[in-house]
């Protein structure tokens, strides 16, 4: 007989141990980012002065921010200055950490507002190339941790300020960013300032700016948001179009869940490294999104990114899920509202099979305890595995708890931090269900079920009789149903709990001539069925 026991204990202390291994520093909080840029078409090359308001916690003798050095090639940033009240302080750069030394007299409780001059070729994060109609285009995408290529940050999502762009470009460039627009003038005959802000606090990897030719439509006012299509000239009116259907995911997500939480929903096409990037307030798109096939599930993807991802964000690393999870649930919901139960089904039959597919080559959980390569947790457990949890965790609590509990979840970690412990706690008391084995078993084994079954009829009793023995290394507590037609015509759908590695169910029926195991698709299995009967 297997431990599930020891197996249950030596996963539990696993997770309570794990962190990514970010060094955080608890002494400071960064209030507010003032990014100052310019750019130009002759180089590469940004010339940047961030001005970063911080409140001091505790006295300290210096901090670290996130910058890239000079690499082999050239690329990276150079620091020329560090700042407060126009004084220059000691600084050392190094293995793309900045450290700052502050003066002797630095005191706790106190806010400092630090200036640093740099300048320098984006080895990443601000992505300088050209667009398919060979147009120069400069967009910054920093997920997970690729904004301090080009510019000085705290680079994890569990630092979260406000922020603003100031940037000076040539005058042929439209430059969208972050928050609202506050100024767009001519400087000179050659250059435009353009000025974005938010009050919103952000995690810096949904911080950026987009710098290229843009075709313009703003789409109108949506629950007091300003909705807007940024779009390649060239292909202004098929973009047009295809961008429109933003305002039904936003419609949704606002009744469903909370008010958008930013100034306003841009759709922008670009020119990056992801097919949707959720920028906050500023959605990036690839640029063949535009005359694309079916681009509606990936705008409701990035739209309910906004709320979970964005708003309500990760505090490590390794529960990522909470964002791509809940988006990829979250555009399953709102093709759901727009097509019926049946269509969710069969999105979720298409990911079931990926998951279990993806399970067979890649043997590990939704909840990393390690990855030093952070884009390798942008995969299918994070994404349609996770999105499969909330569906089975929506089915075991009921609609109407499962709803206010992502109400609730929101409310409680809007512009802030979460770990998957706080959404449980949340879903715990909203359901007054005990959780934690739910959570542990979905989320943090790599294994899922694998059901053998077999069944017979026995004509005497009328009854079907059947056995299930669970194949994977550790026993799950799940819920199982079975839709069995007979001969009648008659259609039932029996619930059975599985829990033991062996176990033996008998239903009373007519005859079946057919028998379907999860016909709802509410369970993440895999399984083989036979009839013994013969």
């Amino acid at each position: 007989m297997r431990n599930s026991l020891i197996i249950l204990l030596l996963v539990i202390q696993t997770i309570c141990n794990a962190a990514d291994p970010y060094p955080r520093n608890e002494a400071i909080d960064i209030l507010h980012y003032q990014f100052k840029l310019e750019l130009n078409d002759s180089t590469n090359r940004i010339a940047g002065q961030t001005s970063i308001d911080i409140h001091f916690k505790k006295a300290i003798m210096d901090f670290e921010l996130d910058l890239t050095n000079i690499n082999a090639k050239g690329e990276g940033m150079t620091v020329t200055d560090v700042l407060l009240n126009n004084e220059p302080l000691k600084f050392s750069h190094k293995n793309d950490r900045l450290k700052i030394f502050l003066p002797a007299n630095s005191t706790a409780d106190e806010d400092k507002r630090i200036v640093i001059v740099y300048s320098g070729i984006p080895q990443d994060g601000l992505i300088i190339s050209t667009n398919k109609f060979g147009d120069r285009t400069f967009f910054g995408d920093n997920w997970p941790n690729r904004a301090h290529h080009w510019l000085p940050t705290i680079d994890h999502p569990y630092e979260k300020a406000t922020c603003e762009f100031i940037v000076t470009a040539p005058e042929h460039y439209t430059i969208i960013g972050t928050g609202i627009k506050l100024e767009e003038s001519s400087i000179g005959k050659k250059n435009k300032l353009t000025h974005w802000k938010t009050t919103v606090t952000l995690p810096t990897k949904v911080m950026v700016i987009g710098v290229a030719r843009f075709a313009v439509k703003y789409e109108g006012i949506v629950d007091g948001v300003s909705l807007e299509s940024w779009v390649y000239p060239q292909n202004r009116i098929q973009g047009f179009t295809d961008y429109s259907i933003a305002a039904g995911p936003l419609n949704f997500f606002n009744k469903m869940i909370a008010p958008y939480p930013y100034e306003k929903l841009a759709n922008v096409q670009s020119t990056t490294r992801y097919g949707g990037m959720e920028n906050a307030g500023n959605i990036f798109y690839y640029e063949n999104s535009v005359g694309g096939k079916n681009i509606e599930t990936l705008v409701a993807h990035e739209i309910a990114h906004q709320w979970f991802g964005d708003s309500a964000s990760e505090n490590d690393w390794y529960h990522v899920w909470l964002s791509e999870g809940f988006a990829t649930y979250g555009d399953h919901l709102y093709i759901e509202s727009v097509y019926g139960s049946k269509r969710l089904a069969e999105e979720m039959e298409k990911d079931r099979k990926k998951v279990l597919d993806f399970n067979m080559k890649v043997h590990s959980p939704v909840v990393l305890t390690s990855a030093p390569d952070l884009t390798k947790i942008l995969n299918l457990n994070t994404y349609q595995r996770a999105s499969w949890v909330l569906h089975m965790l929506r089915h075991d609590i009921g609609d109407e708890k499962f709803w206010q509990g992502l109400k609730e979840y929101y409310e409680k970690f809007q512009l802030d931090n979460a770990l998957t412990d706080d959404f449980r706690a949340v879903m715990e008391r909203v359901s007054g269900k005990d959780l934690k084995i739910f959570f542990e078993q979905w989320l943090f084994r790599a294994e899922m079920p694998d059901l053998g079954i077999k069944w017979s009829y026995d004509p005497k009793k009328k009854e079907v009789n059947m056995e299930v023995e669970q194949r994977q290394l550790s026993l799950f507590t799940i819920p199982l149903e079975i839709g069995i037609t007979g001969d009648s015509g008659k259609h039932k759908i029996e619930k059975i709990q599985i829990s033991t590695l062996k176990q033996h169910f008998r239903f009373a029926s007519d005859k079946p001539v057919n028998l379907k195991l999860d016909p709802g698709t509410w369970l993440l299995f895999s399984f083989d069925l036979k009839d013994i009967s013969k």
